[in-house]
């Protein structure tokens, strides 16, 4: 099993949107995402820990302006947590080992693949292609990557 921290060096190189979102709960402004649009094959990783998070399997195009995913390849890697801010009650989605705000999951999904949506900031994300996969230790999750 692998270890997956709050790491500072990492935190200390990343770009001021990406620490915004991440240590600071901001939102990137919807449509400017980076993995917005990306169809290639492989896993989301939270960009502070390395942490796995999402399957290319499971995006789908929500029309949101974030990249939206049905379900976290590893659930006990996300922390859903009570959002009271900006006059709205939301449920805020966090990683666990990084505690990078990611975004938020609403019960408005694809029926058929369980009903939620997991509307996450590109800017919390880091994009590692199937092909990359077992070189960077994800080989576990091959399996869950659809070709």
């Amino acid at each position: 099993m692998e270890h997956y921290v709050k790491d500072p060096n990492v935190i200390a190189s990343l770009s001021e949107e990406e620490y915004w979102v991440t240590q600071q709960s901001g939102t990137e402004r919807p449509g400017t995402g980076r993995l917005l649009h990306n169809k290639e094959p492989g896993i989301y990783v939270d960009i502070v820990s390395g942490e796995p998070l999402f399957a290319s399997s499971d995006k789908y195009e929500s029309g949101c302006g974030w990249p939206s995913f049905t379900k976290p390849i590893v659930p006990e890697n996300i922390a859903e947590v009570r959002d009271a801010s900006h006059g709205m009650i939301r449920t805020e989605v966090r990683s666990i080992h990084g505690d990078s705000h990611l975004g938020h999951v609403f019960p408005d999904g694809p029926q058929d693949r369980g009903g939620l949506r997991y509307c996450i900031n590109s800017a919390s994300l880091r994009f590692i292609h199937l092909n990359d996969m077992e070189a960077e230790g994800y080989g576990a999750y091959v399996d869950q990557v659809e070709v």
